[in-house]
């Protein structure tokens, strides 16, 4: 059997993940959850934000570009609203505690909307989503991100993928979640298809010269295209000045997307969570998401398809099928969490 045919336990993964976090100096708890978040992608079926970014991640703790201890700072304190400094430290640490902070100023004051700034990328949003949507909130995050598109009409690398995410608490469902990038494909998917030297769909990018390229080298050194023409164009900017400007944080092609391993990164970040209990009880509401899924669901199935999914449904299967299998990673995947346990140190705790 080869490394990529094995299946590997998730929890193996987390301990290995979280180990590679801590002997750079990040704190136990903090590197859990950072550790957790790419597992946790990979569980979901969304290897693009899986543990392939481990060394990414691993390469900006060791330049100092993200801050191992996560000092977290309250620059605006009122009422619903709230402006969070995450002084450049973990990613998902700071969204975590941007979640945790809206959530409680919405069942304070019925909505908390919190703003970060200075923060730096921290995988899937809707691991954080899903946060407020298990306490009764229905909750919003987005993020900018490092200049992979150009403006409409320009060629030039100005705006990210800016990912956007709303969960919304579905009772025995668990949660109805949304989580996109406004490009055509996240650029992680890109990435993915590198690692495993596959070609790329010929309407996902074009090339530095502005030739459809089905080839993920050409793209990345290109640009990715923007969902739906010049609408995903539109929500990045949204999503840019909402994360960004508002925040006080960077913007367009100030920001410095994960995979630089050695520019701050300047992310900003917006999380609003809506207290459901002070629209209606939650109760009442959980039983309007069943009636409103049973309907979505109740349609004649289209050819080539097994059932109807609501939004979230095909992770929470990917979830709890790849827990029960354990998980198989790609080769290179394989190849670079090796190499990683190799510089950190933690070749012993490799679970395959």
């Amino acid at each position: 059997m080869t490394n990529q045919q094995k299946y590997i336990k998730s929890e193996d993964l987390v301990r290995f993940t979280q180990a590679v976090y801590e002997s750079e100096g990040v704190p136990k708890e903090d590197a859990h959850l950072a550790a957790d978040t790419l597992v946790q992608s990979e569980l979901w079926g969304h290897s693009s934000h899986g543990l392939l970014r481990l060394s990414w991640y691993y390469a900006r703790l060791r330049s100092g570009a993200m801050k191992a201890q996560t000092n977290t700072t309250l620059a605006v304190d009122s009422n619903a609203i709230a402006v969070l400094d995450g002084g450049d430290g973990v990613g998902q640490v700071i969204a975590k505690r941007a979640i945790e902070e809206s959530i409680e100023r919405a069942k304070k004051h019925s909505v908390g909307i919190v703003s970060v700034r200075n923060s730096n990328h921290f995988g899937t949003c809707m691991y954080f989503t899903r946060m407020g949507a298990k306490n009764g909130c229905i909750t919003i995050l987005m993020s900018n991100a490092g200049p992979n598109m150009a403006p409409w009409g320009g060629r030039k690398k100005k705006i990210g993928t800016n990912p956007w995410s709303i969960a919304v608490p579905a009772g025995k469902h668990g949660a109805v979640v949304m989580d996109m990038a406004n490009s055509g494909v996240a650029r992680g998917k890109i990435y993915l298809a590198q690692k495993r030297r596959q070609p790329i769909p010929n309407d996902w990018a074009i090339d530095k010269d502005g030739r459809p390229t089905t080839d993920p080298q050409a793209a990345i050194e290109g640009f990715i295209l923007p969902m739906a023409g010049h609408k995903g164009y539109v929500m990045g900017v949204m999503v840019d000045i909402l994360s960004g400007v508002l925040s006080g944080s960077s913007f367009l092609d100030q920001v410095h997307g994960p995979y630089d391993p050695v520019n701050r990164s300047g992310a900003g970040h917006l999380a609003i969570s809506l207290n459901v209990a002070a629209f209606q009880p939650l109760a009442e509401f959980e039983e309007r998401m069943d009636e409103y899924i049973h309907s979505l669901k109740d349609v004649p199935l289209a050819e080539g398809h097994k059932q109807v999914y609501f939004p979230g449904e095909m992770e929470a299967q990917a979830d709890a099928e790849n827990r029960r299998l354990g998980l198989l990673l790609p080769e290179d995947t394989i190849l670079s969490l090796k190499q990683v346990a190799i510089e950190s140190g933690q070749e012993k705790l490799l679970p395959f």
